[in-house]
């Protein structure tokens, strides 16, 4: 198993928070699998690209990003997330107890502190 797949540990946390599979009997297209279409959700994020560059092994592109934004519009993610951030406390591998978050690596522009554009003189008041 490549080392971004979903483990089956890792599945068996999600899964039970994920809408019933749709199955339409057999009509229409085949339905596409919970499991991949997250494994391709978080290759996109994993990787920066553009939905339309999922790889064929993941399914359509449409299909994916299609059931990602249902989901996100029905709040499925901070869902996951909390379970998953549950089960790491738990299990001791978070601690949250000190955060701190680093701006100094983003660089501000001169007129955001205020400077004026070469050549330019501030009128006096």
């Amino acid at each position: 198993m490549p080392r971004c797949q979903l483990t089956d540990e890792e599945y068996a946390l999600i899964e039970p928070l994920l809408p019933a599979e749709d199955h339409d009997g057999g009509r229409g297209r085949p339905f596409l699998p919970h499991r991949i279409v997250l494994e391709a959700i978080f290759w996109i994020h994993r990787t920066g690209a553009p939905w339309r560059d999922v790889p064929e092994e993941y399914g359509k592109w449409s299909t994916v990003y299609e059931r990602f934004r249902r989901w996100r519009e029905q709040g499925l993610f901070p869902r996951i997330l909390a379970v998953l951030e549950s089960v790491g406390r738990k299990a001791g591998k978070i601690d949250f107890e000190f955060s701190a978050v680093d701006g100094s690596n983003i660089r501000a522009r001169r007129c955001s502190a205020g400077a004026l554009k070469k050549g330019r003189v501030r009128k006096k008041a």
